[in-house]
């Protein structure tokens, strides 16, 4: 799918996080006005009248103190700042990323290597790298990891941002409410193929996503050879063409081919020793630079 037709603000929302997000957009902007429509509206009023006509108020040149001014430019403010901060609350609140959205979510496995992000369906018993397939309607809680720097994952029209870090969990809950596709990307920077590690979301009515499941098992295995393939520091297209695939920007369906595979990934980092001179699972060093790669 062309990435012009890729959703990609929270102004476009998907799902019921992201609305929730754009409500509260609107809410504070609404409050806001309160304070500045009087600063906009007030001061061409007050030149007007006091200055490029002819005055009309009254000339006290004794005044010092109005109590009614005074509470007007003090209490307006706290009281702005009093409903913002319990609107950010209950919002805060109600977008906790480990709350989940409904009963039996559908179970995904987020990876961020350099510079992709492997996906893996431990229940469909499929893996995607560039990718991510939800089906419409169904409450998503994705388990983050990465095997690389820290990163920092965001689906906006969908989810917010959570961070992820080598070697420990962090969780994120959505779900899609129409049919479409979204943009996902990292957004902590992670050396020179940032700028590329994006991934397409599309949320898809349960038939079509049966279809997509379908479509990953006839891919190749991912396992633990395969794995380290896909750690070492590539773009999309260039870990297509590693894995012996047609080189193109398009997504890696794959088989699962061990079940704990995301588990083994996290269990690496604490093994006693460190893993990094056993090799299981591509180590815990830095990734190995993919130097056959053109795109580099």
């Amino acid at each position: 799918m062309a990435s012009s037709t890729l959703q990609q603000s929270f102004l476009q929302p998907m799902g019921p996080v992201a609305e929730e997000q754009f409500s509260h957009l609107l809410r504070v902007v609404g409050i806001t006005m309160i304070v500045i429509l009087p600063v906009l509206v007030g001061v061409p009023l007050i030149l007007w009248r006091y200055r490029y006509t002819k005055p009309r108020g009254d000339y006290t040149p004794e005044w010092e103190f109005s109590k009614k001014l005074e509470y007007a430019l003090w209490g307006v403010p706290v009281l702005v700042v009093i409903v913002l901060a319990s609107w950010l609350w209950y919002s805060t609140a109600k977008l906790d990323p480990y709350k989940t959205l409904g009963p039996e979510p559908l179970q995904v496995q987020a990876v961020g290597l350099d510079w992709k992000w492997l996906f893996i369906y431990p229940e469909e018993g499929v893996a995607t790298v560039g990718e991510l397939a939800v089906p419409v309607g169904r409450p998503v809680e994705i388990t983050l990891t990465t095997d690389t720097v820290m990163q920092s994952f965001l689906i906006a029209p969908l989810a917010g941002q959570i961070y992820a870090m080598p070697g420990m969990t962090t969780k994120l809950n959505f779900s899609a409410t129409r049919a479409g596709a979204a943009e996902g990307e990292n957004t902590q920077f992670n050396g020179s193929g940032f700028g590329r590690q994006k991934f397409t979301v599309r949320a898809l009515a349960p038939s079509d996503y049966a279809v997509w499941v379908g479509e990953g098992a006839r891919g190749p295995t991912l396992d633990e050879r395969s794995y380290a393939t896909l750690r070492r520091q590539s773009v999309l297209a260039d870990a297509r063409t590693d894995l012996g695939l047609e080189k193109s920007a398009e997504p890696i369906m794959m088989t699962l081919g061990q079940e704990d595979a995301f588990q083994q990934i996290i269990a690496k980092y604490h093994r006693p020793g460190g893993a990094s001179s056993d090799g299981r699972w591509g180590g815990t060093g830095l990734p190995q630079a993919d130097t056959a790669g053109a795109d580099k």
